[in-house]
């Protein structure tokens, strides 16, 4: 019996010495790097770690994709929207101070030259009717032994207060053949250099015709009365005045003017819609997309989860003489391919641009 406890105890003591044997040993291995064990982890954490980066790259690539191509986050080619939505900015801003329309990118015949005067804002109001020339310059600017304006990078530019001169002249041309007399001295003229940074020398702010950054910032609204006293001369009835101003806002808004693309981020690009490019069948639906039809075009993109239709809408509005914001019950959608690109001739340059409808917000033609 004492034998058989011995043996018990012996047995114990052999299991008690091979685990610590055991645990000596995985001691050692986790001290020694060269070990199949260690080697073994090191390689798991290697995969785990390439899984997961591989999954964020996958990630960032697949959100790229549809930034682009659903949400319309495409580079724009190189084209300069700077001028253009400087002439957007400020006339928003002159109809927010004085009230009234304003126009933009107009190009009133010159019955003197055979040409167009491109006059970057008109604003009609009830005081004046106001030719704005819009300079988004900055640095300094000062004027040549020629008299034109030179810019901080030694670049010349015609004077634009004798274009804006000029200019005023053509309007007031243009609106009498058109049937549209104003007294003398209400159409006005003006330059404005609505850039902070933009330092004009005393030779060009003393202009009384010239607005400098800091006078446009201390711009206050003023009266919307004034007009009405010569109206009544012309006219010869108070009660008139509401269709001299209808009549006057048609002349402006059926006049010549640059066609203009609405960009995303609050971009604009004035110039000339020329054609759009893309598949045969895409161009074959879009073929009476014309701007003696079509007045404007709105882009409307798949939604982001929309996975079934990929296809862009164009919903086309017909040109409408009588209301340029009235939305017709004739409006038609058309389907068509995101690649479908856009022919552009943008104002002041001399390449045809080419842009995707994922770039585009909408577009508006000239009649």
């Amino acid at each position: 019996m004492l034998s058989h406890q011995r043996e018990g105890v012996y047995r114990q003591c052999r299991h008690r010495v091979k685990r610590k044997q055991a645990a000596h040993l995985r001691s050692a291995n986790d001290l020694n790097p060269d070990s199949p064990a260690s080697q073994g982890l090191r390689i798991r954490i290697v995969d785990d770690r390439i899984a997961m980066w591989l999954e964020i790259l996958c990630g960032l690539v697949f959100y790229s994709f549809f930034r682009k191509v659903l949400n319309g986050e495409d580079d724009f080619p190189d084209i300069d929207t700077s001028d253009s939505d400087a002439s957007f900015a400020v006339a928003a801003s002159l109809e927010k101070r004085y009230g009234g329309k304003a126009f933009v990118g107009l190009r009133i015949p010159d019955a003197d030259t055979g040409t167009r005067q491109n006059m970057d804002v008109v604003l009609v109001t009830k005081r004046e009717v106001m030719v704005v020339a819009v300079r988004n310059f900055s640095g300094l600017v000062a004027i040549d032994g020629d008299g034109n304006w030179v810019d901080k990078k030694h670049k010349s530019h015609p004077n634009p207060v004798i274009e804006v001169r000029r200019q005023v002249a053509v309007l007031e041309s243009y609106l009498e053949q058109r049937g549209m007399l104003l007294p003398k001295g209400h159409v006005i003229g003006r330059v404005i250099l609505p850039y902070s940074n933009c330092r004009p020398a005393y030779s060009i702010y003393s202009h009384p015709e010239v607005i400098s950054s800091h006078e446009w910032k201390e711009l206050k609204p003023e009266s919307r009365g004034g007009f009405s006293n010569w109206i009544k001369r012309v006219v010869g009835k108070s009660d008139m005045q509401d269709g001299f101003y209808q009549k006057l806002h048609f002349i402006l808004r059926t006049s010549p003017m640059w066609d203009r693309l609405e960009l995303k981020s609050n971009k604009n690009i004035l110039g000339e819609f020329l054609k759009f490019k893309g598949y045969q069948q895409d161009m074959q639906a879009l073929k009476n997309v014309k701007r003696s039809k079509v007045g404007r075009f709105i882009i409307q993109k798949p939604s982001i989860f929309g996975l079934g239709n990929s296809r862009f809408q164009l919903l086309c509005i017909p040109r409408d003489y009588q209301s340029e914001d009235a939305l017709s019950d004739e409006c038609k959608e058309i389907a068509v391919e995101p690649s479908t690109e856009v022919l552009f001739q943008p104002l002041n340059s001399n390449k045809v641009k080419k842009l995707k409808l994922s770039s585009i917000v909408r577009a508006t033609l000239s009649g």
